[in-house]
């Protein structure tokens, strides 16, 4: 067992049987009484917040996840098929692990699983990926300067707010961290 004097931003933690990733953490010393750390931390299945005073020296217990790159396959049923980049084993990870992150998972694309053990507990996509627009309304002439925006379907089913002079077929570049767009993909 690690004690409150081991956190970090980003370790993992097992906080009343769930999974959770300190975001950030504050040591106080105050002048009257002991000492304490206050934590942010987020759910790592949810993603919900919470705040959590810890004395100082309590115990925690910190937990080491496997992170594998793998190779998403295709969706079958509500489960979600990838492949291991190092073994080629394929692992069937459900819908409630793979969130909202569905709609910008492109097939053949490589993202990374984080395992407890062998049990996939989330996964994370590149920061930036590129996509085709699948659909959308068509671009106006001379539309390049105005803050306006459109939406617009990519070819995996999700909808991104982009300018008005996109079109149809054109290659975007997305911000999977905000899920906006963020340029022309050259």
């Amino acid at each position: 067992m690690s004690t409150t004097a081991d956190i970090k931003n980003g370790i993992i933690i097992n906080y009343d049987g769930q999974l959770f990733t300190i975001v950030e953490f504050l040591h106080v010393k105050p002048g009257k009484g002991g000492a304490f750390v206050r934590t942010k931390f987020k759910n790592v299945k949810t993603g919900r917040v919470l705040d959590k005073t810890f004395r100082a020296g309590e115990k925690i217990d910190i937990v080491r996840l496997d992170a594998r790159n793998m190779q998403y396959l295709y969706a079958e049923g509500d489960d979600f098929v990838f492949m291991d980049q190092e073994t080629f084993d394929q692992i069937s990870v459900p819908a409630e692990v793979v969130g909202n992150w569905d709609k910008f998972m492109k097939e053949g694309e490589i993202v990374k699983v984080l395992l407890n053990g062998e049990e996939p507990v989330t996964i994370e996509l590149p920061k930036f990926v590129n996509y085709k627009i699948a659909q959308c309304e068509p671009g106006v002439k001379g539309d390049t300067v105005s803050n306006v925006t459109k939406p617009a379907t990519l070819e995996t089913g999700a909808i991104v707010q982009v300018p008005l002079f996109i079109e149809e077929g054109e290659i975007i570049r997305v911000d999977l961290r905000t899920g906006q767009y963020l340029e022309r993909a050259k």
